[in-house]
């Protein structure tokens, strides 16, 4: 079992950067694909990023790709995202997930969450 938790959310005006950690509990965390949803006020829970248990292969949603990146750390059992030119539509709660299916996009994919960890940027 993995437990995860959230770190680094606040407030940031458009056009800042903030860097998300999430940290795991256990020995198993370079086992997982670990990823991060993002759930904003009204709308459902949405893929953000991905990145596969050795850390060698990235994915992103469309419209985070190339302002987002996703990394990890399999010794210090931490997964990051770093965020770049935020805007004022990236404001949401941010989880981190664990998981080993293929369907990486999904909620399907992952067994374990974190709590979250709200991200507010102002315009």
């Amino acid at each position: 079992q993995v437990q995860l938790v959230e770190s680094g959310g606040g407030l940031v005006q458009a056009g800042g950067s903030l860097r998300l950690s999430c940290a795991a509990s256990g020995r198993t965390f370079n086992m997982y694909r670990m990823a991060w949803f993002r759930q904003a006020p009204g709308k459902e829970r949405e893929f953000v990023a991905t990145i596969s248990a050795s850390g060698s292969i990235t994915n992103y949603a469309v419209s985070m790709k190339g302002r987002f990146t996703i990394s990890r750390d399999n010794a210090k059992n931490t997964l990051y995202l770093q965020m770049n030119s935020l805007k004022p539509e990236d404001t949401a709660v941010y989880y981190c997930a664990a998981g080993t299916r293929n369907n990486y996009y999904s909620d399907s994919g992952y067994d374990y969450w974190g709590q979250g960890t709200q991200v507010t940027v102002s315009s």
